[in-house]
């Protein structure tokens, strides 16, 4: 399965998931553009590391929750490659800017929230788009688990921003069908070097050890988990899968809460 000659820029890859996407790419013979917000030196790693897997790219800075930012930014890919034929939505604006209960969080916050997710998603899909072919690959990362519960409040805006953009996901699939174009959310569980790492250090303990139960294959992910899955949807034998949410969580999301552990796992 090769990736060579692919040209692809993933958003927020300079750390986490995007970055385990971006090098699992990179191993496959893609070109990067490596995408941040505020820590270029994270950024420049990553670069350095696709450079030592024998693959290249750039560095490019932009606020996504800036659509004059975004169109800059695609700008800057269509000079450095020319053309893109992945763009995956990873960027995430960080947790203390929206993280509240619903009936306490601002519009400011519900905003960022949303001009980050949703609003970022939509306008990089339409410039993607411009410089993409037959078989270009859209893939928008989720986390579908908070879109259809409610018990963990604080997480209420980028819930509903992640709902949103599921539902992108299926109408942008049948737009864009006709051109070869396919367009999936991966929808990660707790994931190592991710959103987890910066909750309280009570909190991350509280759940790895609760996954080491819950998850059936009885731990977390790791952006290296995530990169493999995104470079399958990104080659040439998942043409046929467009418009999912696809479960990329060791089996999580099939535990039944409403039945004791010790019942599930038999």
């Amino acid at each position: 399965m090769s990736l060579e000659g692919k040209h692809a820029l993933i958003t927020g890859s300079s750390r986490g998931i995007g970055r385990g996407i971006a090098l699992k790419l990179a191993q496959k013979g893609t070109r990067v553009a490596v995408h941040y917000y505020q820590n270029e030196s994270a950024a420049r790693d990553t670069l350095t590391k696709i450079r030592e897997y024998g693959s290249d790219g750039f560095v490019i800075q932009a606020d996504v929750s800036s659509p004059e930012q975004i169109s800059r930014m695609f700008e800057q890919v269509k000079n450095e490659f020319g053309k893109l034929d992945i763009f995956v939505h990873n960027a995430r604006t960080e947790a203390p800017t929206f993280y509240q209960s619903p009936m306490e969080i601002t519009l400011e916050q519900w905003d960022i929230a949303m001009d980050s997710q949703p609003k970022a998603f939509l306008v990089g899909v339409r410039e993607a788009v411009r410089l993409m072919g037959e078989d270009g690959r859209i893939i928008a990362l989720t986390y579908s688990t908070g879109s259809r519960t409610g018990s963990w409040q604080p997480w209420v805006a980028m819930g509903a921003a992640k709902a949103a953009v599921e539902t992108l996901v299926r109408y942008f699939a049948v737009a864009l069908a006709k051109q070869g174009i396919t367009v999936n959310a991966l929808s990660p569980g707790f994931t190592e070097d991710s959103v987890l790492n910066s909750l309280p250090a009570e909190v991350q303990d509280m759940i790895r050890n609760w996954h080491k139960e819950w998850t059936p294959m009885a731990r977390l992910g790791t952006p290296a988990d995530i990169g493999d899955i995104a470079a399958f949807m990104c080659s040439k034998e998942a043409a046929w899968i467009t418009g999912q949410t696809i479960f990329t969580d060791g089996g999580a999301s099939v535990m039944n809460p409403e039945v004791p552990l010790p019942i599930q796992r038999g």
